[in-house]
């Protein structure tokens, strides 16, 4: 019997495109943009000058703070450049620049271990050190989520391997090629917080890696496997959390706040290699896929590499592109030049072709209340939507608007095809900055 939430969708999955193609491995790069912000925090700073000589898995930045991670170089080369290069997400950001030297050599890695003999500090050290961020997505620096407030008892760690996103199957094929290193990874986190219960939320759309992952648990004490409905957004943390274990997280709070803290299937891969290994994170397995490609596939590719070369493995397009898009169709950013690199957390590459593209222009609410019905979380889309257009910003905080978890639900479900997602990360913005300039000016009412 699977389990849900209340709320949620049914798209076009678009799965079959993808779930059947192997992982193959992308060559390096000749030439890598490495980025130094790729994750949640403050950016790595710089660790590295132009011309050095660095080999694959040495450090280019270091982490600026708690909230923060270090960078490494995804192939040997020389540093040619540290300057500012488009980032994924539409702005200029400070990166470092390879040159491949063709060696394609590590650096002098920690020794070869067993989890089981480290403690978990350790573990988390490596973890942190390897600079691991979550990579369903958000990116936000694991060795942070493993560091709850003393007084935050976790007592239950989730594997979200819903991968409730349309079209990307990344997760999909590592836990039908690569259980056992996805499960040891998950154990190793769920040995750093102490969770009693671990529990692994497939959905049912993914037989192959259900009966792949619970034949890797096998009789492991205290770790199960949780069948989940077909349904978007299922890999929301907090709707994971509802339909497994029944619990609500709070309002402006977090899954530690409920006891639980959730890990992708990608990031468990990322902490064996490191926990294992000591290799830092410079890969990760991505999809390339749509209508727009001619082959979708499945690529271990480096961080750094260009979005091109991972289309061009992909058979290349197929006819003109409408959209390039780095995720999936519901939270994924599109791109507007495909020399744009990867970072940590592009689990996708999908292309939509132009007979795909939603409407450019929109129309006034009807009021039907399809987002209503569709929220997850159980906001009023359709009342904080009307606010935004009239930057009626006071409004918002009464509705909630900083609960929204950017999934896309209500702009799928309406019918006028109002743009509410931007809306309310507008809104949000508006509301932090508000937030800031309060913050700023009773500082310098106290001195």
């Amino acid at each position: 019997m699977s389990v849900s939430f209340k709320g949620g969708i049914h798209p076009d999955y678009e799965k079959e495109l993808s779930s059947g193609a192997a992982i193959e491995d992308l060559p390096p790069p000749e030439r890598a943009v490495v980025h130094l912000s790729q994750h949640i925090g403050a950016p790595a700073k710089a660790a590295v000058k132009k011309k050095q000589q660095v080999q694959k898995g040495e450090v280019l930045g270091e982490a600026a703070g708690f909230v923060s991670v270090p960078v490494h170089a995804p192939i040997s080369g020389k540093v040619v450049e540290i300057a500012l290069h488009l980032h994924p997400f539409g702005s200029l950001q400070e990166a470092v620049v390879i040159e491949s030297d063709g060696e394609d050599q590590w650096c002098e890695l920690p020794p070869e271990t067993r989890p089981e003999s480290l403690s978990a500090d350790e573990i988390k050290d490596r973890i942190r050190d390897a600079g691991i961020v979550g990579l369903g997505g958000a990116a936000f620096p694991t060795h942070v989520k493993l560091s709850p407030p003393p007084d935050k008892t976790i007592d239950t760690i989730l594997l979200n391997a819903a991968e409730c996103e349309p079209y990307l199957t990344a997760d999909d094929r590592l836990m039908q090629e690569e259980p056992e290193r996805v499960l040891s990874g998950f154990l190793a986190l769920r040995k750093v917080l102490g969770a009693k219960d671990a529990v692994i939320g497939i959905e049912e759309n993914k037989p192959e890696a259900m009966g792949a992952m619970e034949k890797a648990v096998g009789k492991v004490d205290g770790v199960r496997v949780a069948r989940l409905h077909v349904k978007y957004p299922q890999g929301g943390e907090k709707q994971l959390i509802d339909a497994i274990l029944g619990r609500e997280v709070p309002t402006g709070g977090l899954p530690m706040d409920c006891g639980v803290v959730v890990q992708n299937v990608a990031t468990c891969a990322a902490v064996d290699d490191a926990v294992r290994f000591g290799r830092p994170l410079i890969s990760r397995v991505t999809t390339v896929t749509g209508q727009g490609v001619a082959s979708p596939v499945n690529l271990r590719g480096r961080v750094g590499t260009p979005v091109q070369a991972f289309i061009d493995a992909a058979g290349g397009f197929r006819g003109n592109p409408g959209r390039v898009v780095l995720g999936g169709p519901m939270m994924g950013g599109a791109i507007h030049t495909t020399d744009t690199p990867v970072i940590k957390s592009t689990g996708g590459v999908l292309v939509l072709t132009p007979e795909e593209l939603p409407p450019a222009e929109f129309d006034a609410c009807i009021r039907c209340g399809r987002c209503v019905r569709a929220c997850p979380i159980h906001l009023c889309p359709n009342e904080m939507g009307n606010y935004c257009e009239v930057e009626m910003w006071d409004q918002l905080e009464g509705l909630n608007v900083g609960d929204c978890i950017e999934c896309g639900c209500c702009a799928f479900s309406c019918p006028a095809n109002r743009p509410l997602v931007q809306f309310f990360r507008y809104a949000k913005l508006w509301i932090r900055q508000q937030a800031a300039l309060a913050k700023a000016a009773q500082s310098q009412d106290d001195n």
